[in-house]
């Protein structure tokens, strides 16, 4: 699989080191927001790259390792008492500023997925909406991030047996709330998401 991307915002055309940023974890009931931020060399095979959301695990995992290989790459991630404290766009928003604060360079320029940009950034700034399937960088944040909390849930899943996080990563499934109604809360649980307060209403 191969794909061309369109040509970057004009802002960004101008920029030597551009970062791309993305989060993944916003939906869940449980488990952190995760972010990453990612430079790209100018001779990375950008054509391998998708949205994460479109590609398989396994091909997932492959694009990983050959990002970190060839790209600075950082993560940060924030836990659910975090997102619950915050809301889950503010959490979003300074993960993904830790993010590009821990990169081992600091960018001239970061686009980032959404239609927001972190305040505080050490660098100019777009936000770019869709931007995992828009701008190649940004994708290749949008991957690390999501095969990192996948990880990080599959290790939850250990800790935690029983309600199958490794498969469904904390999003609402079916199977998710069924466990959640015969097994109660976990500490990894985000109380504010309305099915979490619930069963921590009815307790």
């Amino acid at each position: 699989m191969s794909r061309d991307w369109p040509p970057l915002p004009p802002a960004a055309s101008r920029a030597q080191h551009i970062a791309g940023l993305d989060e993944v974890g916003r939906g869940p009931l449980a488990g952190p927001v995760v972010a990453a931020a990612v430079i790209l060399p100018p001779d990375f095979p950008v054509h391998l790259l998708d949205d994460s959301k479109k590609l398989p695990p396994a091909r997932r995992q492959e694009l990983a390792s050959l990002i970190r290989s060839h790209a600075a790459v950082a993560l940060a991630s924030l836990p659910a008492p975090d997102i619950d404290r915050l809301n889950i766009l503010q959490a979003s928003l300074l993960t993904m500023k830790r993010a590009l604060i821990a990169l081992p360079m600091t960018p001239d320029f970061a686009l980032i997925d959404g239609n927001k940009v972190p305040k505080g950034i050490p660098c100019s700034a777009e936000a770019v909406v869709k931007g995992d399937a828009r701008v190649a960088c940004i994708a290749a944040a949008s991957i690390i991030a999501k095969v990192a909390r996948d990880a990080m849930m599959a290790e939850a899943a250990v800790h935690y047996p029983g309600y199958g996080f490794e498969r469904h990563m904390g999003y609402p499934a079916k199977a998710h709330l069924a466990a959640l109604s015969k097994l109660g809360l976990t500490p990894i649980h985000r109380l504010s998401y309305a099915p979490c307060r619930a069963i921590a209403e009815r307790c």
